[in-house]
């Protein structure tokens, strides 16, 4: 639990970087969210809707699940981009990279191999020791055990 919230802690932090499995977890935190929102909007009408019914009818549940929804990603979206760009850092790339991205991913075509080649450079690890962003996430002192 402890990944998961860090980039909440270091909310609008741009600079330094961050380790794999700081993304990873504040990402696999965000899905299980959002899987609990929609399973609650779902109990709320979705269902109806998705199904075909001719006039779906939305419960309260539904308008409670759809404001949370939309209150957690307006809270998760700057922690988000600055896990993103701390973690373009820990591959010694500047975080501008993640808006190069984001524009490629609108093109036809061109989004699908932006975003598998976005998606693993995020599972590439980091560049051992320092780089022009900061101290290795993974060995902060510095200490070279077998160097």
């Amino acid at each position: 639990m402890e990944w998961m919230l860090m980039p909440y802690r270091r909310y609008a932090e741009f600079s330094g970087r961050s380790r794999r499995k700081e993304y990873w977890m504040f990402t696999l935190f965000s899905v299980l969210v959002y899987s609990v929102i929609v399973a609650f909007m779902f109990a709320g009408g979705l269902g109806a809707a998705v199904s075909g019914v001719d006039d779906p009818q939305f419960g309260v549940a539904f308008w409670i699940g759809a404001a949370l929804a939309f209150i957690f990603f307006l809270g998760t979206l700057v922690p988000g981009i600055a896990v993103i760009v701390r973690r373009l850092h820990d591959r010694d790339m500047s975080g501008w990279w993640y808006l190069g991205f984001a524009l490629l991913g609108m093109v036809p075509f061109v989004g699908w191999i932006a975003s598998i080649a976005f998606f693993v450079i995020l599972c590439l690890p980091g560049t051992p020791g320092m780089n022009r962003f900061g101290d290795d996430p993974k060995n902060p002192a510095g200490y070279d055990v077998f160097g």
